[in-house]
């Protein structure tokens, strides 16, 4: 590596600059000088517009990819939720490190958790994906739109606005915040976003290799296959990162090793219907055990509750360097060996009974 400073881009919010500091660090106790570089947002200008309005998780990405392009920053961090599947010919995701926690969180006054709010309760969530799950809950709750940082949201339940809020646990965790938690949601209530709790590191495809090699030694094999396939569910799907879809894929020992387990959900906006599906498979072949979950899930009438899913023949690659790279439309994708029997049947209710 040269001696040169890796300059860092990060965005200006608390819970980016602690992530692009832990990121930062570890590339500090690899001998590499790094400095920060905080990069402003669209996403972080407009704090009040609907992030679906403005374009889903997106547009946190941008800014920080332009920075990549004209060469004021020489790696980029992002949490891994917010990248859009479509691909960047010229980008690539250099590290996907250890990921912390994916679950979601509960933060209600009086220590309550889900069950124990009572019916009209207020939560707050920004993200169509936890309104969905939550309504399908069909716990009566009141769920509200809600922008800005973690402070401002957890500000909204200390400040008697709202009854309770929804937040990424990974988040919090990385901010010190775990005793704010009233609840950690069980995924059999809520899955996660496909990525969350996972940070993506990227770096220009055609700059310096060697700051490509100094960020791949962060990466993590077991965290990247299970964020490939999570992510390819939405690629299949020709979904967005705000899509009312969650994903979540977990590393577990099989009769034959180690084994892949995915299961993603598509609900309805309203929260009036969902589906879930699961597969079993092998790790190494992530990219294609995700798309095979999602022609499942299309298969089983997931277009009918979230009728803006596109055609999964025409899907983009992920994003995620690394993965195996779709095969052209009509070559076909290998089904992973003795898929997992459907676990969740049709439109089952959300709550572990």
């Amino acid at each position: 590596m040269s001696e040169r400073t890796l300059r860092l881009g990060t965005r200006r919010s608390a819970l980016a600059t602690t992530q692009s500091t832990w990121v930062a660090d570890r590339l500090r106790g690899l001998g590499h000088d790094v400095e920060l570089v905080e990069i402003t947002t669209e996403g972080d200008r407009d704090r009040t517009t609907p992030l679906a309005s403005l374009g889903g998780t997106g547009v946190f990405v941008s800014a920080l990819r332009e920075a990549l392009r004209v060469g004021r920053v020489d790696l980029a961090v992002h949490s891994l939720k917010d990248l859009p599947t479509t691909p960047e010919d010229d980008l690539v995701v250099a590290a996907i490190p250890s990921r912390e926690d994916p679950r979601d969180a509960l933060v209600a006054r009086d220590g309550l958790t889900l069950g124990e709010l009572p019916a009209g309760s207020t939560v707050g969530t920004g993200s169509p994906r936890r309104r969905a799950q939550l309504e399908a809950l069909g716990l009566g709750l009141e769920v509200r739109d809600l922008r800005g940082n973690v402070d401002t949201r957890l500000g909204k339940v200390t400040g008697g606005d709202l009854d309770a809020v929804v937040l990424a646990r990974a988040g919090l965790a990385r901010l010190g915040r775990t005793d704010v938690i009233t609840e950690v949601i069980d995924p059999l209530q809520m899955l996660p976003a496909p990525g969350q709790g996972a940070l993506a590191v990227e770096v220009l495809a055609s700059g310096d290799p060697t700051v490509r090699d100094a960020v791949a030694a962060l990466d993590d094999a077991d965290t990247r296959a299970c964020v490939t396939a999570e992510r390819a569910v939405l690629a299949e799907l020709e979904a967005g990162c705000s899509a009312p879809i969650g994903a979540l894929a977990e590393i577990v020992l099989g009769e034959d090793g180690d084994e892949l387990s995915l299961r993603a959900v598509v609900a309805a906006t309203d929260g009036s219907a969902d589906l879930r599906r699961s597969l079993t498979g092998d790790p190494a072949d992530a990219e294609a055990l995700g798309r095979s979950l999602a022609r499942l899930l299309l298969e089983d009438g997931a277009a009918d509750l979230a009728p803006d899913l596109g055609t999964p023949a025409g899907a983009p690659a992920t994003t995620v360097a690394g993965a195996p790279a779709r095969q052209p439309s009509g070559a076909g994708i290998p089904a992973p060996t003795e898929p997992a029997a459907q676990t969740v049947p049709p439109n089952a209710p959300e709550r572990d009974q």
